[in-house]
C-alpha cells in the first residue's frame, strides 16, 4: 500500500492464488513434506529441498545434513496422490510417475556459518540466542492491515478462499468432474484505502472433457463464487472470468512445468506488500527466507492487532553467518496511532529477530510446514500457526500509551 493510495480517489488492487493441484503448489508441499519428515526425526536438520515437476516426471533436489533418513519417493507419491492426481487420465498420477532425486549435505562452509554465528566466533557474544547465523543473506518483510478479520488484505484473502472452495467442490464431489488443477484472481477497486467493491473474479477450473461450457459456468458461479465473495461487494459492472481461455481438460504438470518457489506472492501477501525474493518451502528455520518472514508478519500482526496501525510493513535484512540483522524499519503508510518511531522501538523490545531467538519463540523445529504450502502462509485462521498469534498486541497497546 504506497503512501499514495491514500490520496487517490478510487485504485485497483488485483491478487491471485492456485489449487493444490497446480504444478507449482505441488512442488512446494513435495519440498516441505521432504522437509517435515526430516524434521520429525532429526529438529536440527539443515534442509533445502527443492522440486520441479513436468509431464511424468518429478525431480527432487537439494542440500540436506541431517541423522535420519526418509524415503523420499514414498513422501513425493503421497503428496501426489492427495493432491488428487489419482487416475491415469489426467496424464499424471502418483504411481505411475518418474521421480529422481539428486541430493547431497549442505555446503560445509554454510554450515559453518549457521552453526557458530559471526559474533560467537569473533568473541564478541557467548549468549546463546547469538548461537546461530544466518542463513543466507537477503531481506524479508512483513506485513499486516485491518482489511480482513485475519489482519490481511482483501484480495489475497478472497483469492485463497476461492481455491480452497475449489477444492472443496472437487473433493466431495459437490462438482463431478472437477480436477485438481485450479487458479484464483480478485481484482478490488479501493476507495481512499477502503475496499469498495469487486471489480473482477477471474477462476480456472481444471476438469473432465465433454462438460459443457455454460455448466461450468453455471456451477462455478454458484457453488464457488457466490459462496466466498461477500454480496455486498458485487454489483451488476461486476465481471466474472471462469475458464476464459475455453476448455480446460489438459491441467497440472502436463500442461505445465512447475517448480518450487514460484508462487512467492500468493503465498505472502498478494500485491499489498513489497517481497524479498526467497521462497518459503523446502526450507528449515535456520533459513532466514521463512522464519524471519514468519516473525516479521508476527510482529507486524501483533501490532495492527493492537491498534497501533491500519497498515504496517516490516522489513528485515541479515547477512549469512550473522545472528543479528543488519537492519530493521517500519512503515504505516500514514496510518500510525503513534509515531513510527514508537512503533519501532516496541519491535526491537518484543521481537528478537536472531535466528535462534525466532526458532525457540515460534517453536519452527517441528514439522508443521506442509500445511502452509498451499492457501498462503498467512492469515490462516484454518490453522494452529504460531505467528498468526496476536498475544502480544495488549503489552504492545498498553506500553503504546492507547
Amino acid at each position: 500500500m504506497p503512501n499514495s493510495f491514500n490520496r487517490l480517489d478510487s485504485y485497483l488492487a488485483t491478487s491471485e492464488s492456485v489449487t493444490e493441484g497446480h504444478p507449482d503448489k505441488l512442488c512446494d508441499q513435495i519440498s516441505d513434506a521432504v522437509l517435515d519428515a526430516m524434521l520429525e526425526e532429526d529438529p536440527f536438520a539443515h534442509v533445502a529441498c527443492e522440486v520441479s515437476v513436468a509431464m511424468g516426471m518429478v525431480t527432487v533436489l537439494g542440500e540436506i545434513t541431517c541423522d535420519c533418513y526418509v524415503e523420499i519417493p514414498s513422501i513425493v507419491r503421497q503428496v501426489i496422490k492427495d493432491a488428487g492426481y489419482t487416475h491415469p487420465g489426467y496424464g499424471f498420477d502418483y504411481r505411475t510417475c518418474g521421480i529422481l532425486v539428486s541430493v547431497k549435505e549442505q555446503s560445509r562452509d554454510i554450515a559453518a556459518g549457521v552453526d557458530q554465528s559471526l559474533e560467537v566466533r569473533t568473541g564478541e557474544t557467548s549468549n546463546d540466542l547469538d548461537k546461530t547465523g544466518a542463513g543466507d543473506q537477503g531481506m524479508m518483510a512483513g506485513f499486516a492491515c485491518k482489511e480482513t478479520p485475519e489482519l490481511m488484505p482483501l484480495p489475497i484473502s478472497l483469492a485463497h478462499k476461492l481455491c480452497q472452495r475449489l477444492a472443496e467442490v472437487r473433493k466431495d464431489k459437490t462438482i463431478s468432474y472437477l480436477r485438481p488443477d485450479g487458479k484464483s484472481q480478485v481484482t478490488i477497486e479501493y476507495s481512499h484505502g477502503i475496499p469498495k467493491r469487486v471489480v473482477c473474479v477471474v477462476l480456472g477450473a481444471h476438469h473432465d472433457p465433454g462438460v459443457e461450457r455454460q455448466d461450468i459456468e453455471r456451477d462455478l458461479s454458484e457453488q464457488v463464487i457466490k459462496k466466498i465473495i461477500p454480496a455486498n461487494l458485487m454489483d451488476s459492472g461486476t465481471e466474472i472470468y471462469i475458464n476464459s481461455a475455453g476448455q480446460f481438460v489438459i491441467g497440472g504438470p502436463v500442461s505445465d512445468t512447475g517448480f518450487t518457489g514460484r508462487k512467492i506472492i500468493a503465498d505472502t501477501y498478494g500485491s499489498a506488500c513489497r517481497h524479498g525474493g526467497g521462497c518459503f518451502s523446502g526450507k528449515d528455520p535456520t533459513k532466514v527466507d521463512r522464519s524471519a518472514a514468519y516473525m516479521a508478519r508476527y510482529a507486524a500482526k501483533n501490532i495492527v492487532a493492537a491498534g497501533l496501525a491500519d497498515y504496517l510493513e516490516l522489513q528485515v535484512a541479515y547477512t549469512i553467518g550473522k545472528a543479528h540483522p543488519l537492519s530493521l524499519s517500519v512503515e504505516t503508510f500514514g496510518t500510525g496511532k503513534v509515531p513510527d518511531e514508537t512503533i519501532l522501538k516496541l519491535i526491537n523490545k518484543h521481537f528478537d529477530f536472531r535466528p535462534e531467538a525466532i526458532m525457540r519463540t515460534l517453536d519452527l523445529r517441528r514439522p508443521i510446514y506442509r500445511q502452509t504450502a498451499v492457501y498462503g502462509h498467512f492469515g490462516r485462521d484454518d490453522l494452529d500457526l504460531p505467528w498468526e498469534k496476536a498475544d502480544k498486541a495488549e503489552i504492545l497497546r498498553a506500553e503504546a500509551g492507547l
